[in-house]
């Protein structure tokens, strides 16, 4: 890899929102490390290089402290410059329904495998006094979210853990930056089964725009960023309805049965 250009992570890029974002990076004229658990991971790899950009693609399970490990590993002790974190899991149907492996899956991608990431490369940014992380957290974060509880759950600990640690990191030339989108049209309805589901088959964001906002307001140094008018709204709205109202709406949403004809 060129050591004169900018050295980005992206995780979860093997399509989606992640996909996108490590197309703004290479666009920007980053070089890229991109890693996903899956084999579509070197493909997206290849797509990326035709932008011109030096990629390198890690095909890693990042809800294990080995799967990180591999990844930092693979920066061979290159500066990131900016790390993008979006890997993520979701889950649908009732959580006392739901196989446990997977409820923790999600909470060791989404929560675990995050917060080590960002431990192991925040340091080295710390140290360098500069970097940029983005942070991929959701608008589902502001709302008990009945059949898709751990899920909600794990985004509510991002959008917290972003703000936390922007704070911890002020005046320390390292920039944490929290995207926080709504229902995007990605795999991630079918991934976590909720194909049945209303939320699943309504209209949804465009995972390039959705992309461009959040890679723009990391770039800006912003705190955080809520994608689309209709996700700004329902975050208003939810800091001001009682939980239990939020919850028993986010049932009609979510729950298995509910998809709309």
């Amino acid at each position: 890899m060129s050591l004169q250009r900018r050295f980005a992570i992206v995780t979860g890029a093997s399509t989606g929102i992640g996909l996108e974002l490590a197309r703004c990076c290479a666009k920007d004229g980053f070089d890229l490390l991109i890693a996903a658990d899956e084999d579509r991971i070197h493909q997206a790899a290849a797509e990326l290089r035709a932008t011109g950009a030096d990629v390198e693609a890690a095909q890693v399970d990042l809800s294990t402290m080995d799967g990180v490990d591999r990844l930092y590993a693979a920066t061979e002790a290159r500066p990131v410059d900016a790390l993008l974190a979006n890997a993520g899991r979701g889950l649908g149907h009732a959580f006392l329904d739901q196989d446990f492996a997977k409820a923790r899956s999600v909470i060791d991608t989404n929560i675990t495998g995050t917060a080590y990431l960002i431990h192991k490369i925040g340091n080295d940014m710390r140290r360098r006094k500069s970097g940029r992380i983005l942070i991929t957290g959701s608008i589902a974060g502001f709302v008990p979210g009945s059949f898709q509880a751990v899920y909600s759950a794990s985004k509510a600990f991002l959008n917290s853990f972003s703000f936390a640690i922007r704070e911890e990191l002020k005046d320390s030339g390292v920039s944490v930056t929290c995207l926080m989108p709504g229902a995007t049209n990605t795999e991630f309805f079918r991934r976590a089964d909720m194909l049945d589901t209303s939320v699943g088959t309504i209209g949804k964001d465009d995972p390039c725009y959705v992309a461009r906002i959040g890679f723009d307001a990391m770039m800006s140094g912003e705190g955080d960023v809520v994608s689309g008018w209709k996700n700004k709204l329902q975050s208003r709205v939810a800091h001001v309805v009682p939980a239990g109202v939020l919850a028993s709406q986010h049932r009609k949403w979510a729950e298995p049965g509910t998809a709309k004809d």
